[in-house]
Formats: C-alpha cells, structure tokens, sequence
C-alpha cells in the first residue's frame, strides 16, 4: 500500500524529538485537561486520556500519598517567563540544567508532564517525585500508556539534561515500552530508529494482542515523501500511525492482524 504524506508532518506528532539542537516548528492543538482537580494543567488529548488511565490503574486518588500534576503545556511566552525567572533566581548554571530555552522546551508540545507528591509547597521547576511509593507504581506502569521517563541519571551528554524524577514524556505504545526495556534516551531511540526501514528489515514488537512493525521514512526533497505500508497476511490494509521525528523524516508504526488496536491516523 503506497500513500504520500507532506513534509510538512516532520514537525507534528508523538514521536517529535524537541532538544536543544532541534526546536519546535509546529503548535500544539487538542489540547485537554489531564483531571477537574487541575483544570489548568493540559496535554495533547490522547496524552492526557493514557495519563488518566495510568492515574486509575495505580489508583493514585485513593493513596495516602497523592501525586500531584505540576505542569503540562506551556505557551512560548510561559516558557519563557520561567526561563527568565529561573536565571534571575537560580542563575545561569542551574537554569541551564533544567529549564529548556523557549521553543526548545518539551512543555510546549503539549506531550510533557512534570509530575508531584502533593504536599503544601511544590518545587514548580524541580518537584519531589521519588523513586518509592506512589511514585514509583507509575514509574512501573507509565510506558503501558505510552509514557517514558525523559531525563535519566547518566544520559546528560546526551540529552543536555540533568536528571529529572519528575519530568515524563508521552511517545505513545509501543515506543514507550521498548525505550524503556532497553534503558534509551529518546534522543538514542529516535537515532536507532533509522536502522529500519521500508523496504528493509522492521523493529518488531508483540504483546498478547497486536504485532506491531517499525520503521523509519527519510523526507523527500519533493514537497511530499512516499510511504510503503507492508500489508496483513490477509491482504487488508493495515492500521498505522505516522509521527515526524522533528529532524529528518518520519516514524511508521503499524499494527497487524488487529486492525483496530491502534487508530489510524494520515498526516
């Protein structure tokens, strides 16, 4: 199955690499509330749905020691008033470690989460979420819905990042679960993606529903890039997802036998 998408679709979608190398081109839209109780904290829809899910599944609500959703998307301008508040603040050295430059900022994609134990006075930039408890029952079930520690101790020369507990990011299933099997970086997961290709061999992952295949799509210089979609073993189309990874091309992700395991979805 060939079908076209513009190359304008690097820029958008849940596998979009946003650093200090490669700024956001795209705004986010669809943008929800993760819960009533902080109606002011907000995510790409289908990331504050898996959010909501993975809330309930550790049954966060009804723990003594509650988590708190600290902050989701952030506008340009937000994003730079807290970088300039932090240097005024904290100085150059530490807002270098943890708070990204406008447009450079995860925030503003609207597919980061920085997450909290609740308590009175919440660290806004760095809050307690630690490796015990409540918070480490979500660390254990957050890549079944799609969501990855982004920042871990001992991958700042690559991520730019000091570590951060606190700061989660949603990729979507199942790249959330191989990112996390294999200890990547997302910054290492998006580079070794490009090992598998089209018309080469795909990075295969099954659980007890869905085989998933995936691979990578080099953009074209033409306006628009060709895209080869393998087929199910009864001839059907398959059902896909197509993300820009925000540098150079796009991330195909197929679902096979189980056609609506995963939505459809067309840049």
């Amino acid at each position: 199955m060939e079908i076209f998408v513009s190359n304008e679709g690097i820029y958008e979608g849940n596998l979009i690499l946003v650093n200090s190398d490669f700024p956001l081109r795209s705004e986010s839209t669809s943008l929800k509330p993760v819960n009533e109780k902080y109606p002011q904290v907000l995510l790409q829809a289908e990331a504050a749905q898996m959010l909501r899910q993975a809330l309930r599944r550790i049954k966060a609500a009804e723990c003594k020691e509650s988590i708190a959703l600290v902050s989701g998307y952030r506008s340009e301008k937000e994003q730079t008033d807290i970088y300039k508040g932090s240097l005024k603040e904290n100085g150059a050295e530490f807002t270098a470690k943890f708070v990204a430059l406008p447009n450079h900022s995860e925030h503003q994609t609207g597919l980061a989460i920085d997450l909290g134990i609740e308590k009175e006075n919440i660290d806004f930039i760095c809050p307690d979420f630690p490796y015990e408890g409540i918070c480490e029952k979500f660390r254990a079930v957050a890549p079944h819905y799609g969501f990855i520690e982004r920042y871990q101790k001992g991958k700042e020369n690559i991520t730019k990042i000091a570590p951060e507990p606190w700061h989660f990011r949603y990729v979507g299933f199942p790249h959330s679960v191989i990112i996390s099997e294999n200890d990547f970086a997302f910054e290492e997961y998006i580079e070794y993606l490009k090992r598998f290709s089209a018309n080469g061999e795909h990075l295969k992952y099954d659980n007890d529903r869905t085989h998933f295949e995936i691979f990578y799509v080099q953009s074209e210089k033409a306006c628009n890039t060709k895209i080869m979609l393998p087929y199910h073993t009864d001839d059907a189309a398959p059902a896909y997802e197509i993300s820009g990874n925000n540098v150079d091309g796009f991330v195909v992700t197929c679902a096979m036998h189980l056609r609506n395991s995963i939505r459809q979805h067309r840049i």
